[in-house]
Parts: structure tokens; sequence; C-alpha cells
């Protein structure tokens, strides 16, 4: 079933059970987060909140929060839409991706020659002189700068070759008619305005609220630069996506959108924007961004507002991240043959960690691939990528700690990079936007590429928990202790964290442990989902690695024995997001008369 509005989609899941109508008053100040949170862990409906105080429309939330949502909205699995793209670029009999660059006119005229179904013009329905104050935007952490819009679709157009990019950017709202313009780098719309400010012209921007779900999951895919997103949305839907001109500006907005804010980002303008509590789990700081100036609002009748909460996960991105790796990895796989599956984990905010399920045709070919990957879109800005062997599941982090004991030694199978472009949203390494990567292959070698040696003992637990035990009771800052895998050893202090693992790391009945991480005590290390998180966010590669032993051969740096990660929060951290006592309290108070 295809829905070309999400009103459409809303009505559906209503019908079927999957999604709620909350008719008593809630607020928009941090009540809604805590509700759609705990609905999501509970594994509730989509939320309809039909009374928000002070807002004139309704506010949507959860919507995509579970995989049976995701693929009801998608019309399949996403893994199939996938499918469906590889199988269409090898009927083209095209070898390669710049291959359907330079015949884009001729893939674009493919695509788009079926008509539009939903030609009505419904998110023109009415035409408003701007006021977001009639808008339910939501406060969703008690540290944030404001209100945000949490699940705007932005669309531009390069200045320069009137190329289109669709893309998800919060929106931090500053007053009736201007907010903030949050493009991190390596996205499509801060690309853009780099183009503007150079020919010194406002940008024309169109932001729509409330898209049919293939527009939404096109818009947050991380596709090639240049590529328009409505191409994917047109796969995803299985028809072109109907445009109108917006009213006050020249680009084409959606038809079916629920709301356009239509307006521009002015050349050299920058106001402060944040502080907000982003996916990674963490108030990301408050910092200058270009700022939109609101002309006109646009919207059907009866619209339906849509948000969306990010934070510690599993949140609502979890399932909108996954979603959008199904679909776009087979393409990966088109490009790198000898990539067998790839996967980044959603518990470390994406960005921090992908495994790499990879065929070694000549030696180190996958270290070669992780390069390559490493400069390609926002995969870039990628901080953690492990290597295995063809037969082994990324998704399986079980199975990837222990290519990581049979397979991995440091003095051949490691790499530091310092000084690359890392997420805006990464704070490790105190500098915005750098810091640093690793690799760690734990590929299996192909017998022709024997190594000179292996570092694959496997350790002896008893001895291993006799020498923990040991040290816990001389040190009373270590807490609780979490071996997996025989591979990972979890160490769980309150304090002084990288004086513990110095000492740790060359412990010598510690050193077949191949990684030993040191977190904070506000990390559950017996919950896989909580200690990926608590490692992956919380580390710079560069300054927070300490081996067993490192020297100099030449210019190179030799790494032997246990890798240790000082994983504990550090002084110039930003604070992790939490709800208030009080919020929790209010809707205990409430939770029965939510659901009746």
């Amino acid at each position: 079933m295809r829905f070309p509005a999400l009103s459409e989609f809303l009505s559906y899941l209503e019908s079927i059970g999957e999604l709620k109508r909350i008719s008593i008053p809630v607020d928009s100040y941090l009540e809604v987060t805590e509700i759609s949170m705990r609905a999501l862990r509970e594994n509730r409906p989509a939320l309809l909140f039909e009374n928000i105080k002070g807002a004139k429309y309704p506010l949507a939330i959860n919507i995509y929060a579970s995989e049976r949502r995701i693929e009801l909205a998608l019309g399949r699995h996403p893994q199939e839409i996938g499918e469906e793209i590889v199988t269409f670029i090898e009927r083209l009999s095209l070898q390669d991706f710049s291959a359907i660059w330079e015949n884009r006119n001729l893939f674009k005229s493919l695509m788009f020659k079926r008509p539009g179904i939903f030609a009505r013009n419904i998110s023109q329905e009415v035409v408003e002189e701007p006021d977001l104050d009639k808008l339910p935007v939501i406060t969703c952490w008690p540290k944030d700068g404001g209100r945000f819009i949490t699940q705007g679709l932005v669309f531009t157009y390069n200045p320069i070759n009137n190329v289109r990019n669709v893309g998800l950017y919060r929106l931090h709202v500053y007053d009736k008619n201007t907010t903030g313009m949050h493009w991190q780098i390596q996205k499509g719309g801060g690309f853009h305005f780099y183009h503007a400010e150079i020919l010194n012209k406002p940008l024309e921007v169109a932001v729509a609220l409330g898209t049919e779900p293939a527009v939404l999951f096109a818009g947050i895919s991380a596709l090639p630069e240049g590529i328009d997103e409505l191409i994917l949305s047109s796969i995803i839907s299985g028809r072109k996506i109907p445009t109108v001109k917006g009213k006050s500006i020249s680009i084409e907005v959606p038809k079916g959108a629920e709301f356009i804010l239509e307006g521009i980002v002015c050349p050299g303008e920058r106001r402060n924007e944040g502080p907000f509590g982003d996916h990674f789990g963490y108030y990301s700081n408050r910092s200058p961004f270009p700022v939109f100036h609101i002309k006109k609002i646009t919207h059907r009748k009866n619209p339906v507002y849509p948000a969306t909460v990010v934070g510690i996960p599993p949140m609502e991105d979890k399932f909108m991240g996954d979603a959008v790796q199904w679909i776009l990895n087979p393409l990966i796989k088109l490009l790198h043959k000898e990539v067998y599956d790839i996967w980044a984990y959603y518990e470390a905010g994406f960005h921090n960690l992908l495994v790499i399920s990879v065929e070694n045709r000549y030696r180190k070919e996958a270290i070669k691939t992780a390069l390559g990957l490493l400069g390609t879109g926002q995969l870039s800005l990628t901080k953690v990528i492990i290597l295995v062997s063809k037969t082994v599941d990324p998704r399986n982090w079980n199975a990837v700690l222990r290519e990581i004991h049979d397979n991995f030694d440091p003095t051949f199978d490691f790499l530091l990079i310092p000084g690359m472009p890392l997420d805006t949203l990464d704070f490790t390494s105190f500098k915005k936007e750098i810091g640093s990567k690793m690799i760690l292959d734990a590929t299996r070698e192909n017998h022709r590429f024997s190594k000179n040696s292996k570092f694959s003992t496997s350790p002896d637990i008893s001895k291993v928990m006799n020498t923990i035990e040991k040290f816990k009771k001389t040190d009373k800052r270590i807490e609780e202790v979490n071996l997996i895998e025989k591979t990972l050893l979890i160490v769980k202090v309150n304090r002084n964290g990288r004086e513990i693992l110095e000492k740790m790391v060359k412990l010598k009945d510690l050193q077949s442990i191949k990684v030993i991480a040191v977190v904070s005590n506000d990390i559950d290390i017996n919950n896989q989902e909580n200690y990926i998180w608590g490692i992956f966010t919380r580390f710079d590669c560069e300054r927070d690695l300490i081996f067993a032993e490192r020297k100099f051969q030449g210019a190179s740096v030799v790494y032997k024995g246990t890798i240790g990660i000082d994983a504990t929060l550090k002084p110039g951290y930003p604070d992790t997001v939490k709800m208030t006592e009080k919020i929790k309290k209010l809707v205990d108070n409430k939770w029965d008369k939510y659901w009746k």
C-alpha cells in the first residue's frame, strides 16, 4: 500500500490499532518527550496528541518508532527497496555509479515516466503569514535552548547548477518567523548555502513538515552529493512525487505535505543555536549557525504537525536510521564488490561505529576499502571502523568481538588517522568538527597472505578473573567488570579512569585480552545497547587510547598488546540528556489518563 500523504498513513495506522489518540491536555514543554520515550520502550502505537496546550494543531510522534510501522510506511521491508534499486541499475547495464551520473538524464526520464497519482495540492490549501507559535513545537530536553522543529525536511537548490537537495535538519525556533538552520558539515543544504554566500545571494528555502513517508525516508538518506533525493522518493513510492511552486519563493515544494515553511537564509548572517539534546545522547553546544527567515506558511486544511525526539538510544531514529541502511547498503555493495555487508550501530549514534564484512582478494584490501569509504559522503564522518570477514554478520556484535579475538593484532591490523573531519555533534576531541579515526582489521587472512605473527591466544578466564578480583580489592574505584566473548573487558569506575586503565593494560595476566574499556558509573555494562553507547561516544581515538606497548619504527608507530580505551566522562564534555524528576512524576500521575 502506498500513502501519498502523511494524513493518509496516520489514518491507516489508526485503523489497524497502530496509532493512539491522546485527547487530554498535554504540554509541548518536556511532557511530550517523556510520554513518547516511555511509549517507544513499551512498544506502544504511534501517538496523536489532539490537545497540545497553546497550540492550534495536533501533534503526531513515534510515527516510525517500530519496524512494523516502517514496513507499512514503505510498503515493504526497506531491504527490498535497496535490492530494487540495484536491480534497476543492473538492468540499465551500467557498470558503476559514475556511469549512472554520466547518464543521469536517461535515469531521470526512466524514473519519472509515470504520472503522479496524487496531484491535488493539499499543502497550499491555506496560505498564512508566519506564526510559529500556532504550531505545537516541542522543547525536548530540560537544558535545550528553546523549542525545536525536529522533523522538517529542508528543500534547497544549488545556486550554481540548480540541483535540488532534501535533508532533515533541526530548526531552533527564535520567534514567530525566525529559526536557526542547523547545517552540519557534509550536508547538501549546507553546501548550497556555501555557494550562495560566495555569490552573496540569499538562498531560498522551503521546509516541509509532514510529508508522505517516501519523501521523509529519502530526505534522511545519505545519498551522494548532487543526487536528487526525490529520485529515491519516487523509487520508494513507485511514482513521481508531485510538487508545486511555492507561494513566496521560486522553488518547488511537495504537494502532499501537511505544512510548508517558505523563506530565505541570508549570506553572512549567523545566530547562536542550541543547546540541543541530540541523537548522540548529549547536549550539543550553543554555536553560531545560519538563520532562516520565514515569509509564508502554507498548509492543508486540518493539518497534523509531526515531531520526533532524539537522545540516549533507543529512540525513534534507531528504526529510521536502520531502515535507511537497509535501503542504501546494496548500493555500497554494488560500488565496492569486495564488500559483503555493512552496518552502522545506532547504539553509537551511527557515525561512531561502522562494521564492514569484506573479502580480502589481495593483502590488506579490507584496509583499502575502509579508507575508500572514509572518503565517501557522510561515511567520511565515521569514527571507528571494524573490518570482519565476508561470512560474518556485521550486525552481530558478539560475532564481531569473536573475530577481533581470533584475527586482530594491533601490530599489523590497527590504523590511527589523526586530524580528520568529525561529525559536528562529536565533542570528544574538544576541537569542533576535527578529530581522529581508527580502523581495526579483524578479517581472516587468506592462506596466501599469512601474517608474521599472531595475537590470538585465548585468555585463561579463571586467571583473568582472579587478577581482576585482586585488582578490585586493592582499588575501590572499580565498581564492576564484564568480560565479553573473551575479547572486550569493560571496567566501570567511579573516578580516575585513565590512571586505572594505564595499570590494567600492563598487567601480565590481562595481556591476552584484546580490548579493555573503562567507562563511567552511569553505564550499565551488562546491557549491550547501553555499553556500546557508553564506550563509542566518549573517546577520541588519538588521545584516549592506551596500548600495552608502543614504539617507533622509523616514522611509524608500532602498537603491541592490549588496547585500552578511556571512555569515561571527562571535564569539558557536555551533559547527557536526562528528564527532570518533576516531569517524570507528572507523567506517572497522568499515565492511565493518556490511554483512556
